[in-house]
């Protein structure tokens, strides 16, 4: 390598270039192998988890690369190769004299520097513009990718990837493909948990609860979706949701008073409160009767995994990332019941000290931008303060800063 373009280069692209020369890569004649096609590329499609969330990619990035876009859209797995290729049907046919196509390997260990093969060499967001690549049939296109983590053991599964011209690595483009990775993982998650609670056969057999607990979905709902031991799913009035999380948060158990005073805001609610729980009980007899609840103190009488637990788990075991995208809209964003509120801010407390203690900018800003972490000023701050000093997105992090300083 010529040392003077080296010392040119944005030092993510040195690396990577030191990278595929170690390899004894030619950036003259590498191209990137075919090494999936016809069943076997089938079959690689179907067995791979980022297959269940492919509405979510093509919702958020490919309805957006139609003719005329301009615009390529590739998912890989996690060793770098293309499983689907979509978008610009234009630039798809002129993507595959590079064989940027379903099937081919695109790590960096196959064809040098690129945003698919780069992203996971890092395992980060990056964007890689025109001569930064390192094969020179690449040199043309421009492309942005992130890497996608299993959202439970943060373990990388695949790649996601825009290709095209110079706009394509535009700094705004970054924080979309994050955006799309991040709910590619909930849903990821979400999907997991489901199949917990169903047993159905897609869920791995280290996913699964032995014991086929029931699940209650509550996260971004105002009513909770529960499905019982036995498979059956049913939808809980918002009350019913409330006491259902309530219980399954406080495993313990809880008094009349103190339940209604979650509940109703109001201890002296108790006589309310017991009729209500009738009514809960006749509810879960047709999807999980095993939930009980038991009196004395009002308990549940199984296991209920909830969704928001499994928030906490992944919290707790530094999947930050995948705890921030599954928290989504919270649990049950529309109950005013005080329980909830405290449910919520213990949460949010926890996963807002766990991103303030990473110095992380990528995991403060994903959750700078959800509706909770919009208005935290030390949030933002702290985004700031762990951004790269040339980074592109510092501009739009001090904007928003001065105006959430204004409005104080």
């Amino acid at each position: 390598m010529d040392e003077g373009v080296s010392r040119a280069m944005r030092p993510v692209v040195d690396a990577s270039w030191r990278r595929a020369e170690r390899a004894r890569l030619d950036p003259e004649h590498v191209s990137a192998p075919l090494v999936l096609d016809g069943p076997a590329l089938d079959d690689a499609r179907r067995a791979h988890p980022i297959s269940a969330a492919l509405p979510v990619i093509r919702q958020l990035l490919v309805r957006d690369a139609d003719p005329d876009s301009r615009v390529v859209v590739a998912i890989g797995d996690e060793r770098g190769r293309l499983l689907w290729v979509e978008g610009d049907p234009v630039l798809r046919r002129r993507a595959e004299s590079m064989l940027f196509v379903p099937g081919a390997a695109w790590a960096e260990g196959d064809v040098g520097t690129s945003a698919p093969g780069t992203a996971l060499a890092i395992g980060g967001g990056v964007q890689i513009r025109g001569a930064e690549h390192f094969s020179y049939e690449v040199k043309p296109w421009s492309c942005t990718a992130v890497p996608v983590r299993d959202p439970e053991s943060g373990d990388i599964i695949g790649v996601v990837d825009v290709t095209g011209e110079d706009q394509v690595a535009a700094p705004h483009v970054l924080p979309l493909v994050e955006a799309t990775v991040a709910a590619v993982e909930r849903e990821l998650l979400i999907a997991r948990l489901r199949d917990r609670g169903s047993g159905h056969p897609a869920a791995s057999r280290a996913h699964r609860s032995p014991a086929r607990a029931a699940q209650l979905r509550i996260l971004g709902r105002d009513t909770g979706e529960l499905t019982g031991q036995s498979g059956r799913t049913g939808t809980l009035s918002t009350r019913h949701s409330e006491l259902l999380a309530l219980l399954a948060w406080h495993g313990d158990g809880l008094s009349a008073e103190r339940l209604a005073e979650l509940v109703y805001g109001d201890a002296r609610r108790a006589v309310t409160l017991r009729a209500e729980m009738v009514r809960l009980r006749r509810a879960l007899g047709s999807v999980a009767p095993e939930l009980g609840p038991l009196t004395r103190p009002y308990r549940l009488a199984a296991p209920l995994e909830t969704d928001i637990g499994a928030v906490v788990d992944l919290q707790r075991r530094g999947a930050h990332r995948a705890a921030v995208a599954a928290y989504g809209g919270g649990p049950l964003p529309g109950s005013a019941a005080p329980g909830l509120d405290e449910l919520r801010e213990e949460v949010v407390g926890r996963l807002r000290e766990a991103l303030l203690e990473s110095g992380s900018a990528d995991l403060l800003l994903a959750w700078a931008e959800t509706d909770r972490g919009a208005d935290d000023v030390e949030i933002w701050r702290a985004a700031l303060h762990a951004l790269p000093p040339q980074s592109p997105r510092r501009a739009l992090v001090v904007a928003h800063l001065l105006a959430l300083e204004s409005a104080e």
